[in-house]
């Protein structure tokens, strides 16, 4: 049996058991991308999403987890995404290639996203989202929320740009030319990863300790199971630098992320501006 042949047949079997999609205003659609998850939730009525990602369940890197257990979630293999009787998909071009294929072979719509590097390359794809699943209005509104919270993190421009780096588990730090490295520009930074050699990689602490910025955007240590990879920000020598440097929080959810991210990413970053200590 084909593919093809196989997924009419597995069609014909839901709706005759009465288990075929009521469809919504616009297409039912499902998400295999986390980051296409987020914008999904505020731009499709919730009976059009068939499913979200797994990885939208997970608090550490999601800033939607506790929404995202309320639906159903895909592992990405073609056969589970085929039994959710989509009429689109939304992917990133890092969803699995062997998946993407087998969707196209079988005719299931699908749309492929590139990661944002510039915030207005993410106000683009909130657009491209919403329009796909028919409410372009919504997208306006949650582009003009975006626009809103950054507006309202800009400092005056008579406010001097600070030295800082973000810096979570393993060290690693998003340098020049990413989405943050704007993001930090625009709530009053200057990103000085590029100091220790990182654009998207890990600045060894070694480094951190001998120049340390005057902001240190820390990801967050889980309390009840620390891993081996938040050692770094757990680390003794970290805690000496009290005085030189402010250690600001900023989780790891807010890291990979951009469309409605950015408005808590944006409210985060300016808190950690207003907290910044003059140097002795």
């Amino acid at each position: 049996m084909n593919v093809k042949t196989f997924t009419a047949l597995m069609f014909t079997c839901l709706f005759a058991a009465g288990q075929g999609p009521a469809w919504a205003a616009g297409p039912r659609v499902l998400s295999l991308s986390p980051c296409i998850d987020v914008i999904l939730v505020e731009v499709a009525d919730r009976d059009q999403i068939a499913a979200l990602s797994h990885y939208a369940r997970d608090p550490d890197s999601s800033t939607i987890a506790e929404l995202a257990r309320t639906f159903p979630m895909t592992f990405e293999s073609a056969e589970e995404v085929m039994s959710f009787t989509p009429e689109l998909v939304l992917a990133s071009r890092h969803s699995a290639p062997a998946t993407l294929n087998i969707l196209r072979r079988v005719d299931i719509r699908t749309e492929l996203f590139d990661e944002p590097l510039a915030v207005a390359e993410s106000l683009a794809q909130v657009r491209r989202v919403a329009q796909l699943v028919g409410h372009p209005e919504r997208g306006e509104v949650l582009v003009a929320r975006i626009e809103a919270a950054i507006a309202a993190a800009t400092p005056s421009e008579s406010a001097p740009p600070v030295p800082a780096v973000i810096f979570q588990r393993n060290g690693f730090s998003p340098g020049t030319g990413t989405l943050l490295d704007e993001l930090l520009r625009q709530t009053g930074f200057i990103n000085v990863a590029a100091r220790y050699g990182a654009e998207w990689g890990n600045i060894p602490l070694e480094e951190l300790i001998a120049g340390p910025p005057a902001v240190l955007l820390a990801g967050e240590i889980r309390p009840h199971m620390p891993t081996w990879a938040d050692r770094v920000l757990r680390h003794p020598a970290l805690r000496r630098l009290e005085g030189r440097m402010t250690r600001a929080s900023f989780p790891d959810r807010l890291l990979y992320c951009s469309g409605p991210v950015l408005i808590e990413a944006a409210a985060t970053l300016a808190k950690a501006r207003a907290d910044v200590r003059p140097p002795p």
